[in-house]
């Protein structure tokens, strides 16, 4: 790994085709004359896929209902997460030889089948099928972006482009569930796949000068895609089966399922993230174990608290709601104030304030629900861990990109985009877990027990936090 000095180096000669002078790109920002439609247009492709992730959530028990899957109504969800691990490490390790050009489009192309192979679906397995394809195209395109961002961009921009990012996928959980309720109603289900496609062929639009003038810009030293990388991929995507489905067994044996399924998700892993990850190493490593950690207690906690609001206090499922409504907006402002003041504290400042942010929102939580606080406390605290996440993850991505070099960054961004979708899937399986194993203990304590453990990852990312390091201050001023 080069320094970051020649890190920026590099960067700076891949944007090059992008500015026509370096003085006036100096005053460029990403809104400006030569990345505001690149900006946009990578926005779009989030929005797309966020919204997507969002609207199919809403609509799922109409087509589970209208083509009598109910059978593989959780796979439909599973089975799409668990497939974009793969597609994370294919696209990453073709990033890293031919750069984000092509590894984006055949991206999108994959999403955007998927859409329509889901949307025209006339049975569930058709359905499922599609979802699947979705997956692999939605984890590829997650990669090939980050990657994008490094090459295309100053590094002095990076934090501005990830508040695109971040408000690009926290709008959708907004407006995303009404619009697609709206949408299935005024036109059936299959608009909710099929009306997205639009928005996906706007957003290459929008890139479409920067697909025709970047080269491929191959990176000579990475390494290649080995069929071993693949293989560890299958296997985490298999174990995050298993775990979404172990609630599924007996009593015993679910737990059994879980010992040897999490086994191999941690064996799986490890080729596929930087050496010294489960070792919690300073700089790298540290970020995405973090990074994983801190997606995993707020996704997981996430899924309990519309169900505390409703099950123990009565609540109607759209005020519950609110809860989570809320929390979107102080992502979005977390994300928004750290762009802003970013240069005011260093990348692990950052880091570990919104950290200790989620371990106040989480913990208030667990609080709430453990003493039987009112309502509007959770309300209130829970504010705190969608705040954090803004604060946080947008900084965490910056150092990603910072530790990495033209060589690696496809491989670093798809051991990020990997972190993400493990941290929420597995932190969501061992919380349904154990949710389960106290369920006949009654009152709120199953809804505790989940926010506990969620505390105790947030808790333990905070430690991560800490040791994620800092970029140098001519860096974070994109000198």
């Amino acid at each position: 790994m080069t320094n970051e000095t020649d890190a920026d180096t590099d960067a700076s000669c891949l944007t090059a085709e992008l500015r026509p002078a370096e003085d006036e790109a100096g005053a460029d920002g990403v809104l400006g004359p030569h990345f505001r439609w690149i900006t946009i247009g990578m926005c779009a492709l989030v929005l797309f896929v966020a919204f997507e992730a969002m609207a199919v959530t809403t609509v799922m028990p109409v087509i589970a209902r209208e083509l009598h899957g109910d059978s593989l109504y959780t796979l439909a969800f599973a089975g799409s997460t668990a497939v974009s691990v793969v597609g994370m490490v294919t696209a990453g390790a073709w990033c890293d030889r031919r750069g984000p050009v092509r590894p984006l489009l055949v991206a999108v192309v994959l999403f955007v089948l998927g859409l329509a192979i889901a949307g025209l679906a006339p049975t569930m397995p058709v359905l499922v099928a599609g979802r699947l394809v979705q997956g692999f195209g939605g984890g590829a395109l997650t990669v090939a972006l980050y990657v994008a961002v490094a090459r295309w961009y100053p590094p002095r921009l990076h934090p501005l482009v990830f508040v695109g990012f971040s408000t690009s996928w926290v709008l959708p959980s907004l407006a995303g569930p009404f619009v697609a309720g709206v949408v299935t109603q005024a036109f059936g289900w299959r608009w909710v796949f099929l009306g997205v496609i639009v928005v996906a062929l706007v957003g290459l639009l929008m890139i479409r000068r920067v697909l025709v003038d970047t080269g491929a810009a191959p990176a000579a030293d990475a390494a290649p895609l080995r069929p071993a990388r693949i293989a560890a991929a299958l296997a985490a995507a298999l174990a995050l089966l298993v775990l979404g489905s172990a609630t599924q067994f007996g009593t015993t044996l679910r737990w059994i399922v879980l010992a040897v399924a999490a086994a191999v998700l941690v064996a799986a892993l490890r080729p596929l993230m930087p050496v010294g990850t489960f070792r919690l190493a300073m700089g790298l490593p540290a970020v995405l174990l973090a990074r994983m950690l801190l997606t995993g207690a707020e996704l997981a906690s996430e899924v309990y608290v519309p169900y505390l609001l409703i099950d123990r206090y009565g609540l109607s499922p759209a005020i519950a709601g609110l809860a989570l409504s809320g929390s979107a907006v102080a992502w979005s402002a977390g994300s928004w104030a750290q762009g802003r003041l970013g240069p005011r504290a260093s990348e692990r400042g950052w880091a570990v304030l919104g950290a200790a942010s989620i371990v106040l929102g989480v913990a208030g939580t667990t609080a709430v629900a453990a003493l039987g606080l009112p309502a509007w406390w959770l309300f209130g605290l829970y504010l705190f861990a969608g705040l954090g996440m803004g604060l946080a993850l947008p900084r965490l991505t910056v150092l990603m990109i910072g530790y990495s070099t033209p060589a690696d960054q496809g491989f670093n961004s798809s051991a990020q985009a990997i972190a993400d979708a493990v941290g929420g899937s597995a932190a969501v399986a061992f919380a349904g877990l154990v949710f389960a194993a106290l369920q006949g203990a009654g009152g709120s304590i199953p809804f505790a027990a989940c926010f506990a453990l969620c505390t105790v990852l947030a808790l333990i990312a905070l430690g991560a936090s800490a040791r994620v390091g800092s970029l140098s201050g001519a860096r974070r001023a994109g000198a």
